[in-house]
Formats: structure tokens, C-alpha cells, sequence
């Protein structure tokens, strides 16, 4: 398999971007933002069909989109919430336009499946660099703000209290956010990034309280399913996006199952019984991270 030149790059393209993804992942779980990567997508679908219309790599198209969607999402900050009409009403009006610069852009029949559903497969030894570029710039900025960021996320009155800039670490956090965003759909494709972005990071939280742990073990989720779903590809010939969105699915179903045989059992003292303690007690487990 690893003979083939196309397959090593869909091995490294595919281990760079679940390292981003897991990293990112954790604190956008925690932070309650889910849906935020999965309207930076739909945003960026625009920007990649865009691009491809004026024959510029959609990569580019989408990590600009993204990137822009990203700062306006952080600047607005608190004002977003409640506007769920007006977030859709704008989620509808790029993909209308990401629809009809695809419609334009007729050279190619399949870019449009490409963009979104992914083609890791044909990754290219260029885009693998590019990645790579990107995915150490938002590592190495994500490390930066980590400790001011899982500070807000945990204790927003605190650290505001304390000096931190909430608005500025928003707007610092969805902008890596975005470019997470726009290398996962190189992979699995703006309607499938969700999965890639959230599924092993919200695993890993359920699994351990631990910032630090949960992050490598989101991180170690991401590598593996996204590196057995590309193998997997490659034996049954179906597409990767689809392996590695059903063991991501599949690990988080372990996960919760695992859960609830622990808390029925009483496999450990002082089990979480909902969704509000088990966030106490990531809490808990984070402010030694903060300290």
C-alpha cells in the first residue's frame, strides 16, 4: 500500500490534519462551539468553489472564507447568541453561492464532490506541504493562548475579572478554528468536517477529565481513525471519507456506552450523572492547567 506515492501522501495529509483537529477539537468541545466548525464548513464551501472558478487551489479560497467568517464570529461574541434564524439564513447564502460558482465552473465535474465530501486520495505532495505549514502555525498559536483560553472557557467572570481579553481570545481561538476547518475538509470534505473536528474530542472528554489527557487522546483518536479509515479505503475501495466519519461515530458510541456501563456499575467512586457534572467535572480537572 505505502508503495504507492499517492497513498503516502494521503497517509501524512491525513496525520497532519487529525493532529490540528484533535488539538483544536478539545477546546472547541468545551467551549460549547461545535457549531461553529460546522458553520465555518458551510461558509468555506463558498470560497473553495470560488476559487476554483477563477483557478486558484480551493484550499486557498476556503482557509480565506473561513478565516473571514472567523474574526466576524469573534468580534461579534456574546451578540451571536439567539440569532439562530439569521446564522442559517446566512449558512443558506453560501452555499447558495459555493452551488452557483460550481454550476460556473465546468471544467471539472468532480471538484464539486471533492470539495465536499473530500479526496484524500489525491492529495498532492504540494497541499501536503501546505498543510504542514498551516497545521504548525495553528499548533504553535493554539499552545500560545491555551492557558488564557482554558482560563475564559472554564471561568469567563474570573478571568475577565483578572484581565483577560475574552473578545481577543474568541477571535484568536475561531480564527485556528477556521484553519482546522479549512485542512479537514481536505480530507473529509466541508459537509463531513464535523466529524473529524468534533467526534474524537468529545470521545476523549468522556472518557477523562484531564485537559492535557484529553487532548492527547483526542489527538490519538484523530491519527487513528483517520489513518484506519484510509487503509481501510484502500482495501474495500470505498470512500475514506466514510470510514473515517463511521469509526469516529463509533468510537464516541464506545465511549458513551462505556459511560454508562462505569456509572451503572459503579466502577468508580462519585460517577457524573449528567451533562452538568461531567462538565464540573472537566472543570475540576482543567484548573490545575489554569494554576
Amino acid at each position: 500500500m505505502l508503495e504507492y506515492e499517492f497513498m503516502r501522501n494521503a497517509f501524512v495529509a491525513g496525520g497532519i490534519v487529525a493532529i490540528v483537529c484533535g488539538t483544536t477539537g478539545v477546546f472547541l468541545v468545551l467551549r460549547q462551539l461545535a457549531f461553529a466548525g460546522h458553520a465555518l464548513s458551510h461558509i468555506g464551501f463558498a470560497g473553495a468553489a470560488g476559487s476554483a472558478l477563477l483557478g486558484i487551489a480551493p484550499l486557498w479560497g476556503l482557509v480565506a472564507f473561513t478565516l473571514a467568517a472567523a474574526i466576524a464570529m469573534g468580534l461579534l461574541g456574546e451578540r451571536m447568541r439567539g440569532r439562530d434564524v439569521a446564522i442559517g439564513i446566512v449558512l443558506s447564502l453560501a452555499l447558495g453561492l459555493g452551488v452557483l460558482f460550481l454550476y460556473l465552473y465546468t471544467s471539472h465535474a468532480t471538484q464539486a464532490t471533492t470539495i465536499l465530501f473530500g479526496n484524500v486520495l489525491g492529495v498532492s505532495r504540494e497541499t501536503v506541504w501546505a498543510l504542514a505549514g498551516m497545521s504548525v502555525i495553528s499548533v504553535g498559536a493554539l499552545a500560545f493562548i491555551s492557558r488564557p483560553l482554558l482560563f475564559a472557557t472554564l471561568a469567563p467572570e474570573l478571568a475577565e475579572a483578572k484581565g483577560v481579553s475574552m473578545r481577543l481570545v474568541a477571535v484568536l481561538f475561531l480564527a485556528i478554528v477556521a484553519v482546522a476547518v479549512a485542512e479537514a475538509a481536505q480530507v473529509v470534505g466541508v459537509l463531513l468536517v464535523f466529524s473529524l473536528m468534533v467526534a474524537p474530542a468529545a470521545t476523549a472528554l468522556r472518557l477523562t477529565s484531564r485537559a492535557g489527557f484529553a487532548v492527547a487522546l483526542a489527538v490519538s483518536l484523530a491519527l487513528l481513525e483517520t489513518w484506519a479509515g484510509i487503509a481501510t479505503a484502500y482495501v474495500t475501495n470505498l470512500p475514506p471519507s466514510f470510514w473515517i466519519v463511521l469509526l469516529g461515530c463509533a468510537g464516541y458510541l464506545f465511549a458513551l456506552l462505556y459511560c454508562w456501563a462505569r456509572d451503572a456499575g459503579g466502577w468508580t467512586q462519585g460517577a457524573s450523572s449528567g451533562p452538568v457534572d461531567r462538565r464540573a467535572s472537566r472543570a475540576t480537572g482543567c484548573a490545575s492547567v489554569i494554576r
